[in-house]
């Protein structure tokens, strides 16, 4: 008899995480770095996929890192992250970045996709639970989520 696949909710490992801006995080013109913003999102992808999966998860892949707007010491960093899209042993994450002003004011920075895989004690990728889908806001992104993995195997099938 074969075991039925288990089944998880979005809202079941959504995350969210604030940051506050010290020195250190900013460059030169007193700017938050890139860098320092992509660790924050592979850290909160991989804890949205974690939650889900329930083992170790490993990044694979990181689509549309696109900065649209610099941020100061003055702001906060708001992340946000869940699942669009799970596979057998893949799973999407989508982490929204705001930059959240003294009074509250959010003003989106960030958009980013990641490509998470839950792994075994042998490091080898495993079953993770399935994803519910629920409404139509979720529909939308798993058929988005599904064009983006289909064109990462045309740009894999291409050598990129």
């Amino acid at each position: 008899m074969t075991q039925e696949r288990r089944m998880k909710r979005v809202e079941d490992s959504l995350t969210e995480q604030s940051h506050l801006l010290f020195p250190k995080s900013l460059n030169s013109n007193g700017r938050l770095f890139g860098g320092q913003l992509l660790e924050w999102l592979d850290e909160i992808a991989g804890i949205v996929a974690k939650r889900h999966a329930e083992c170790n998860v490993v990044t694979v892949a990181i689509d549309n890192m696109h900065f649209k707007e610099g941020v100061t010491q003055e702001d906060m960093i708001f992340l946000r992250g869940h699942l669009t899209y799970v596979g057998h042993s893949s799973m999407e994450v989508r982490v929204d970045s705001y930059a959240e002003k003294p009074d509250g004011t959010r003003k989106m920075i960030n958009r980013a996709y990641f490509v998470m895989v839950g792994t075994d004690e042998n490091q080898k990728p495993t079953e993770v639970p399935g994803l519910i889908v629920e409404g139509i806001t979720q529909e939308i992104e798993w058929e988005a989520a599904k064009k983006r993995q289909a064109l990462r195997r045309q740009r894999d099938r291409e050598g990129f």
